[in-house]
């Protein structure tokens, strides 16, 4: 971990990433490749130190209520989170300025800001994303190591909706030969009905690589799953996207099941729910 000042922490869409790197070691992570541009170790964290004050300062100024969101390149949830307590400073200041917050985590640790996100909801909106991608318990330890389980995260889900506060889930990657079944996607349909999440993410059945993600996947099939990698170069070589085989017959599955539950899984439908602000209850005269 090492701390920097930053110069900003909200991007033109007020997208906000508090932390830089991650500590959970999922094997497929995009946010490892090279594109990125990041110039340290990705498991030494870079935390914005005064992300607080930089969130505070530029919600003073927003004349228009809109949604802040979270977790899009770096979980607000990783372990260090747990002492310095960033996330949950700034997740004061959005309640108390009365904006609406969309987050997204595989941590279960989001549960201890759970009285603020009951706040910022009943002020504004909250919606709470969870990455599910792997229903065997077993697997999830494999490809996803150093975070909560599948089933620590439908907990969470649970939680949520008992709470009422709206949830949607981030289905991918599926990865190809090793998670792209009937039994993995049923299982975690259900729990999604179950919790009654309001949107599905998911773009297709399959993963992405890119330069520095690739690397660091193909180490982790060597270890995991032997053989595996050489099955994955002579299917997609050096491509971007890596499609699963199962793909069609995995997606007219997952489209009919959230038809028939009502769940949103157009990505625009979903993205547009989560970037929609509910106008009305935000007055500029309430920041003063």
């Amino acid at each position: 971990m090492h701390e920097v000042f930053a110069q900003s922490i909200l991007s033109p869409k007020n997208g906000m990433n508090i932390y830089r790197g991650c500590s959970h070691g999922c094997i497929y992570c995009d946010s490892r490749s090279k594109c990125y541009g990041m110039t340290h170790e990705f498991e030494d964290i870079e935390v914005k130190i005064n992300a607080p004050e930089l969130l505070e300062r530029a919600l003073r100024k927003k004349k228009t209520g809109c949604m802040i969101a979270t977790g899009a390149m770096c979980d607000p949830y990783l372990h260090i989170e747990e002492k310095l307590r960033l996330t949950r400073q700034c997740l004061e200041i959005i309640e108390r300025y009365g904006f609406g917050l969309s987050i997204l985590t595989k941590s279960a640790r989001i549960l201890r800001d759970l009285d603020l996100l009951k706040k910022i909801n009943e002020k504004s909106k909250c919606v709470v994303q969870m990455t599910l991608t792997t229903y065997s318990e077993d697997l999830c330890r494999i490809v996803e190591p150093n975070v909560s389980t599948t089933r620590e995260r439908f907990e969470v889900l649970k939680t949520m909706r008992d709470n009422g506060i709206p949830t949607v889930v981030w289905l991918c990657p599926i990865l190809p030969f090793i998670n792209d079944t009937i039994e993995n996607l049923t299982g975690i349909l259900n729990d999604c009905i179950q919790a009654e999440v309001k949107g599905i993410v998911c773009f297709g059945m399959g993963l992405t690589l890119r330069e520095g993600d690739r690397e660091y996947y193909y180490d982790a099939l060597d270890r995991h799953f032997p053989g595996l990698k050489q099955k994955y170069i002579a299917a997609y070589g050096n491509a971007y996207e890596l499609p699963s085989p199962n793909s069609a017959i995995l997606m007219k599955y997952f489209r009919a099941a959230c038809s028939a539950n009502g769940i949103l899984y157009h990505p625009h439908d979903v993205f547009g729910y989560l970037s929609e602000f509910p106008d009305d209850v935000f007055e500029q005269t309430s920041l003063f």
